[in-house]
């Protein structure tokens, strides 16, 4: 073998070898870059009641009460039962305050009326009474947008069924409220 194709074949064998390595460095630092957006965790999305929605969906309550007569409290809470708007209407009871925020928040954290506890109680399965965070009283009713709760809708001050029957009204009325909702 001639002494200058043992160099070349060296030479060439190093070129290749040092492309190579050069090659892979490229792609482990491409790799390591983006493994970051690859592997991030996408977060569900969560639509949310606004204060300007719950306004709406509680006035629509309020004119039902009105046209009725009825002195109520209605309270509008998010879907983890907190309080976004409580309205009590002139000459209103006071011990309604904390029953309609009780009928709203069970609604919203079971995600079903409150009646719906109120009837297992009355059929005789008195551990409903024992659901934390339950008021098994009828008038609380979910809001539901999109097939979701997110909220809930509570009344209280006059009989069960027209309690429950203002709610539904200011529930029924989400769709618009949130549809032209601002906030």
């Amino acid at each position: 073998m001639p002494p200058n194709c043992e160099e070349k074949c060296k030479e060439r064998f190093t070129s290749t070898t040092n492309d190579r390595m050069r090659r892979i460095t490229l792609l482990t630092v491409a790799v390591l870059l983006l493994l970051p957006f690859a592997t991030k965790a996408e977060l569900p999305v969560k639509k949310v009641l606004t204060l300007d929605a719950a306004k709406k969906i509680a006035a629509a309550a309020e004119a039902e009460a009105k046209k009725r007569g009825a002195t109520v409290v209605i309270v509008v809470v998010d879907d983890g039962g907190h309080l976004l708007l409580l309205e009590r209407l002139d000459d209103t009871q006071v011990a309604s305050v904390e029953v309609g925020i009780g009928k709203a928040r069970t609604a919203a954290i079971f995600r079903r009326p409150s009646k719906v506890f109120e009837d297992q109680v009355r059929e005789g399965r008195v551990a409903a009474l024992a659901l934390p965070g339950a008021t098994p009283l009828q008038g609380g009713v979910p809001i539901v947008h999109e097939g979701k709760v997110i909220g809930a809708i509570g009344v209280s001050g006059n009989t069960p069924q027209e309690d429950e029957d203002i709610a539904k009204v200011g529930a029924a009325s989400a769709a618009s409220a949130i549809a032209t909702s601002h906030s």
